[in-house]
């Protein structure tokens, strides 16, 4: 018998990759390829669907061939991707109606005051968990109903299929076979009620999107169908899916409650898990779905960040005062503080906890001092300052004091950032050795769907350490340059004019 592998498709907001683990949770191999950023006007933020399934499909073909292995040595393959990115698509021809509109889109955002203006803000927190905001899937399919010609007559007529990046592909692995979602991905549409489990009837009248041109939620953890055989020369069963930020919940084994995990990303995430229970913010965090297994709902509560790792390729693509995000921690490390420099990374507007969509990235306390170094250095730092605005407030919400934080993320790599992230929060940072824990999320949902591996126990010895970041940083210090961000963040919002 040959040896048996999981593969995760791991589709990102700025590429697409496939990666290959073995029974250990190990990394046998990956292929990784960056796909278009499109952006039509300012603050408008899309993809090329046609793109991604390409992308998506020839790294899936590339680490199969780098690993020498053909369908029959696959158990199964798992699906991980950017959540609330969307589109819709004709269901006889596969053809998208228009671009896929972008998580960081925010072209919705004066619907979004609308709805607000209705009174709808607490029936949305107490139902999906969520806010009413842009970043969500629920306004992005409505407006593509409504900007493409005869689109909604058409839906009317059940011609029409939407669904999250996770519904395109698993539609197109299967040929258009399987038209589902899971219930984490569902539960970032702005369309689903996470305590009845399903489509909220109400919501999707009121946000004017069809009930039918959306999928079938299923479970996190379960064969949807088997791939076409003309894509690998042999079927494959698609046994998983699960948004990016659960999956790494997932892949850092925090099963029990209290358990959290931030990645470093595009954007960032802070998870904790909350078991079966529904905890509520009063803070600007969520509520969401961590996964679906076996029927039963799990909870975690989660703060969101717009932009971590992607002020790293502002400084790379726009300022253009470094190559790579490589060069960044040297860099850093040349001056001893930003000069009293900070940055505010709210290109798209501010997310959790502040939920402002009309910030705009601000860089305060520049004097004739301030150089290239601090300039990245305070960019670093804002990643830090990120996900403590987010773990102060979840400890407020949940009672809960984080012991530890599990991390993972390309920017996750940079121990300056970890280090720093250790001294603000006054805990031990842990970097796990294989820091793809989202896409080994969905490989192991994939691999307990079809018996690569038996139940959740067999996965926690998967946790390998690499390096644990101890806090060095006195509290008065980290707390006196935390204020300093806080008032920097106070600057930064309001800032664009409303439509």
């Amino acid at each position: 018998m040959c040896e048996k592998y999981v593969m995760a498709l791991d589709e990102g907001t700025s590429s697409a990759r496939a990666i290959l683990f073995d029974r250990a949770g190990s990394l046998v191999s990956l292929a990784q390829r960056e796909f278009r950023q499109i952006y039509p006007k300012p603050g408008w933020v899309e993809h090329d669907a046609n793109e991604i399934w390409s992308t998506q499909l020839s790294v899936a073909r590339e680490v199969m061939q780098n690993a020498g292995v053909g369908p029959e040595s696959i158990a199964a393959i798992g699906i991980t991707n950017q959540r609330e990115t969307c589109l819709i698509w004709d269901r006889k021809t596969g053809v998208p109606l228009h671009n896929a509109l972008v998580w960081q889109d925010r072209r919705t955002a004066g619907v979004c005051d609308q709805l607000k203006s209705r009174g709808l803000e607490p029936y949305v927190k107490e139902n999906t968990g969520l806010v009413i905001d842009a970043y969500f899937s629920g306004t992005k399919l409505a407006w593509i109903l409504d900007h493409t010609p005869g689109a909604r007559e058409r839906a009317q007529r059940g011609e029409l299929a939407a669904g999250t990046i996770d519904t395109w592909l698993i539609w197109n692995l299967t040929g258009g076979t399987a038209h589902i979602t899971d219930a984490s991905n569902a539960s970032r549409t702005l369309l689903f009620n996470i305590r009845t489990g399903a489509w909220d009837e109400r919501l999707l009248e009121e946000l004017r999107v069809p009930r039918s041109i959306l999928p079938e939620v299923c479970d996190s953890s379960q064969v949807y169908g088997q791939t076409d055989r003309d894509l690998f020369g042999g079927e494959i069963p698609v046994a998983s899916s699960i948004g990016d930020q659960q999956g790494a919940l997932f892949g850092q084994s925090c099963f029990r409650a209290g358990m959290a995990k931030a990645t470093y990303g595009t954007g960032g995430t802070l998870l904790m898990s909350t078991g079966t229970e529904i905890r509520s913010s009063d803070n600007g965090l969520l509520t969401t779905v961590a996964w679906r297994l076996n029927g039963q709902l799990e909870y975690a509560l989660e703060g969101t960040l717009f932009s971590v790792g992607s002020v790293v390729q502002w400084l790379r693509d726009e300022l253009k005062i470094i190559h790579s995000a490589s060069e960044t921690e040297a860099a850093a490390l040349e001056v001893p503080d930003t000069n009293g420099v900070y940055i505010v990374p709210a290109f798209t507007g501010l997310s959790a906890p502040f939920w402002d969509q009309y910030a705009r990235g601000t860089i305060v306390g520049i004097t004739r001092g301030a150089n290239r170094n601090h300039l990245i250095r305070a960019s670093l730092e804002s990643m830090a300052y990120q996900i403590r605005d987010v773990i102060d407030r979840m400890e407020a919400d949940s009672g809960i004091a984080v012991a530890e934080l599990k991390v993972d993320g390309g920017a996750a790599m940079n121990d300056f950032v970890l280090q720093f992230q250790s001294d603000q929060l006054g805990v031990q940072v842990l970097r796990p050795k294989v820091i793809d824990t989202t896409a080994r999320g969905a490989a192991f949902l994939a691999g307990l769907a079809v018996g690569y591996w038996k139940t959740k126990a067999d996965l926690h010895s998967a946790f390998a350490l690499d390096k644990a970041f101890q806090p060095t940083a006195d509290r008065s210090s980290a707390d006196k340059l935390y204020r300093g961000w806080c008032r920097t963040v106070d600057r930064s919002r309001d800032w664009a004019e409303h439509d």
